[in-house]
């Protein structure tokens, strides 16, 4: 689902937004597009187009191992699968991006006064939130116990 709706929510953007002119929609929420052709915070984001493939490939790589770990998750808790599977569709649908486009479409811009948060995409808010998932379910959660027995 999470991959669907980010490809469905890009290739909106590509379609209806003007490259890199802000579309206000309420203060504060900005829809821009833009592309990125780095990692998170556009890291790497003017390299001689490497970081292409560097990254496509940890993107696979992580896909793999969290496809793995999902398959043995029988004793992991249902939030902290979901938290492995957000980020999962999260890096996927990035990946899809970064392959097909050579840069991952940005679009959902958030900002206060002259302070502008980097622009991401719901792949990018699915990551987050499993990332959050995770930590809250590690650090706080009632499975926290077995979740760290698990990852030794």
């Amino acid at each position: 689902m999470v991959i669907v709706a980010d490809q469905a929510t890009k290739g909106w953007a590509a379609m209806a937004l003007a490259y890199g002119q802000p579309r206000a929609i309420f203060p504060s929420f900005n829809l821009t597009l833009l592309h990125n052709q780095g990692a998170a915070f556009s890291v790497l984001a003017t390299a001689a187009g490497w970081q292409r493939w560097v990254l496509s490939a940890l993107a696979l790589g992580v896909s793999a191992y969290l496809v793995t770990v999902l398959n043995s998750a029988q004793t992991m808790s249902r939030l902290y699968r979901c938290g492995l599977s957000l980020i999962l569709g999260g890096a996927l649908g990035n990946l899809i991006d970064r392959v097909v486009h050579g840069y991952v479409v940005d679009f959902i811009q958030v900002y206060y006064d002259h302070w502008y948060f980097p622009a991401f995409n719901l792949a990018d808010s699915a990551i987050t939130v499993g990332a959050c998932l995770l930590a809250y379910e590690i650090l706080l959660g009632p499975g926290a116990s077995s979740a760290l027995a698990n990852d030794r």
